[in-house]
């Protein structure tokens, strides 16, 4: 048997009966049609508000709750349009910028973006940042994470930040402290140390490449990973790097304070995405079988959203913050591996998140813990929460 909803998207029963098992309502899939499309413009382009409108034929409503957030209507495309190829905006939902205001972002931080890609995150935390502090982005999907790079450059939002390919569950390095750039240039130059990083560029040592082409030719490109240190594909000059040699980068002791906020986006199901599961109208439904119903898959997930979440912690430090979110509506990747990580590390604290007086989401199953839903919310499904660190 299967619903039709009003979005015409058909939802098939075994979809429904998951959805009613983890307390939601199928109705919320019939916001398809009804729910903006959100986008952030970047700092001091507010005053090319009224060409952006007149280029796209369509007024931008600001998002009273969420600075710098303007939604549209869902049909509306924004690719062609010159502000978006010149790099004056970009398209991330609300719910998910809510996730990084949670982070509370202030100029000097240190800040990990532990499951970085695509990158829209990636992009508004760099700005939130500004002209000091770093942020390092990681992601275990080494293509995915060069599409973070290229929306780094793109927007001109690079400068302070690091990207690694590495497994989240294990990435271990620690913040650097920026460093004067003109005395390291000035040190390496006399030092000819062949080791030290100069300033970023897009080709790869030929030992490298080498040894990547080698890698993957014979499969097992994830096997390396995964006994090598993290890649390094991309550092802004004042992300720290600069100046460092290889040894220093990946030796310990190198910050002894852990990062100021980490953003653990996990992975999930996306259930709670409208777009997502409208994709399975063409990717066919026995797909989303295998990739949202399946209860070992599932069980697979908890495990990881819990190792990340886990791993995330391990790396803040005393004092500061971890937001821990998924696109996922179910209990079982939100509030029962909240509740399971609260049990296994009894210097976590679950804080109210002082932004969300004024933001349109609903209570999660546990105190302080929030969800942004289709209907309720006029976003993407999110579940949010966010953590201290009590001591060490």
């Amino acid at each position: 048997m299967e619903v039709k909803e009003s979005s015409n998207v058909e939802l098939p029963q075994a979809f429904i009966d998951f959805l009613k098992k983890n307390g939601l309502d199928p109705s919320i899939y019939t916001a398809a049609d009804s729910t903006p499309r959100y986008i952030r413009l970047k700092p001091g382009c507010e005053a090319y508000i009224e060409d952006i409108e007149a280029e796209i034929n369509c007024k931008l409503q600001k998002v009273e709750w969420l600075p710098s957030f303007y939604s549209l209507p869902p049909h509306v495309q924004i690719a062609n349009s010159k502000a978006y190829q010149e790099g004056k905006l970009y398209g991330i939902d609300a719910a998910s910028g809510a996730a990084v205001t949670a982070l509370d972002i202030t100029p000097g931080d240190h800040i990990l973006d532990l499951c970085a890609a695509p990158g829209a995150k990636l992009c508004m935390i760099s700005e939130l940042l500004g002209s000091s502090g770093t942020v390092t982005g990681v992601d275990v999907a080494r293509h995915r994470l060069a599409a973070c790079r290229t929306m780094l450059q793109k927007y001109a939002l690079g400068d302070r930040c690091r990207l690694f390919v590495a497994d989240g569950t294990t990435f271990s390095l620690l913040p650097v402290q920026a460093l004067s750039n003109s005395k390291i240039y000035s040190e390496s130059a006399s030092e000819e140390n062949l080791d030290t990083y100069k300033e970023w560029t897009s080709r790869r040592p030929w030992k490298e490449r080498k040894k990547a082409n080698k890698a993957q030719k014979n499969g097992n490109s994830q096997l390396v990973l995964q006994s090598q240190d993290p890649e390094l594909i991309f550092y802004g000059l004042h992300s720290g790097v600069v100046g460092l040699s290889k040894s220093k980068l990946y030796g310990s002791g190198l910050s002894h304070h852990g990062y100021d906020k980490v953003l653990v986006d996990a992975e999930c199901t996306h259930d709670g995405s409208i777009k997502h599961i409208q994709k399975f109208e063409n990717w066919g439904w026995t797909t989303l079988q295998r990739r949202v119903l399946n209860a070992e898959r599932i069980d697979n997930l908890n495990v990881l959203q819990l190792l990340l979440l886990t791993n995330g912690f391990k790396l803040l430090k005393v004092g500061g913050y971890l937001v821990y979110s998924t696109c996922s509506l179910t209990v079982a990747q939100n509030e029962d591996v909240v509740e399971q990580f609260l049990l296994q590390n009894s210097s976590a604290e679950l804080l109210d998140i002082e932004a969300a007086k004024h933001w349109p989401c609903k209570s999660g199953k546990i105190q302080k813990t929030l969800r942004f839903d289709p209907l309720t919310s006029q976003t993407s499904g999110l579940f949010v929460a966010k953590f201290t660190k009590l001591c060490t």
